[in-house]
């Protein structure tokens, strides 16, 4: 007899009940960070004129996704951490992994054209006013949401035309691609393999085009402007870890066969809470423009 199945068990983080208290006060406080910084970041860079050139821009973009991309998965975890059956419908299981992937992807490709932003700016100084104008960055970012939303709708294709209709435990504390085919009743061989070839392999060449990206900067830097190669390395290195941070977790759950590791459930932490956690203070809190505009905001706001 076939029954389609109608809701998912979500096994969450610790099944502990003092570590599920101290989970949410943890990452309550990093969503109640994330939104308050890259508000912050918005309003900044959308109020001062100074702000105007294509690299704010993008650094605003990034925030807005920022903020998408935590609050897809981080709600209803902090709900679940204070519920004692961790339960979603299968509607939202599947609108969680879709929305998941369109607001991921679109990260990772915007995290690419901003790599190729400061490459512009710094390898090709005389041409970058033309290589980045207005136009092109509005062309660029489009191009980054779209990329997201085609790679999602194939994610989500593939995972909703299987059957499911037996298990129904997820452990994890959101619903994503890995664990849930895996549930399905059927040989999953070939739907695993095409999901792999789409977001493994995008996470791995967008992550090797940034590398790239920022090789080619300290270069060019190292030749052209030694004194200014150290705060170059310094600037180049703290943007390269935060990179890291976000595609080494999606690289390594994406680009294998999607066998379930106990650990995978907390590698996804990397990239869901901590990397939109580091991205404004790494972007923004080493830039002494931004700096310097948030200042100008407080004294306004106080008069």
């Amino acid at each position: 007899n076939f029954s389609r199945v109608t809701e998912f068990i979500l096994l969450g983080l610790s099944d502990t009940r003092e570590l599920q208290i101290l989970s949410f006060a943890f990452f309550f406080l990093a969503y109640a960070m994330v939104l308050l910084g890259n508000l912050l970041i918005i309003v900044v860079v959308r109020t001062d004129p100074k702000l105007s050139s294509p690299m704010y821009f993008l650094l605003c973009n990034l925030s807005f996704l920022d903020i998408c991309c935590i609050s897809v998965t981080s709600p209803r975890m902090l709900v679940d951490l204070l519920s004692q059956r961790k339960t979603i419908a299968f509607e939202d299981c599947i609108a969680q992994l879709f929305f998941l992937h369109f607001v991921g992807a679109s990260e990772m490709f915007l995290l690419t054209v901003m790599a190729y932003d400061r490459y512009a700016a710094i390898c090709k100084p005389l041409h970058y006013t033309t290589i980045m104008s207005r136009q092109v960055c509005w062309v660029l970012v489009s191009a980054c949401w779209a990329g997201g939303f085609l790679h999602s709708i194939v994610q989500t294709l593939l995972t909703i035309q299987l059957p499911f209709c037996g298990p129904n435990t997820i452990d994890n504390y959101f619903c994503d691609v890995p664990p849930v085919i895996r549930l399905a009743c059927t040989d999953i061989y070939v739907t695993e393999w095409l999901m792999v070839s789409n977001s493994g392999l995008i996470s791995l060449a967008c992550f090797l085009v940034l590398v790239t990206s920022y090789t080619f900067i300290l270069v060019t830097v190292r030749v052209r402007f030694p004194e200014g190669h150290w705060k170059a390395l310094s600037t180049c290195t703290s943007h390269v870890m935060v990179v890291t941070l976000f595609f080494a977790p999606c690289i390594f759950i994406y680009l294998r066969p999607f066998s379930t590791f106990p650990s995978d459930k907390h590698i996804c932490v990397i990239y869901t809470v901590l990397s939109p956690v580091m991205n404004p203070l790494i972007y923004t809190l080493r830039n002494n423009e931004v700096k310097a505009s948030m200042w100008k905001l407080w004294k306004c706001c106080k008069v």
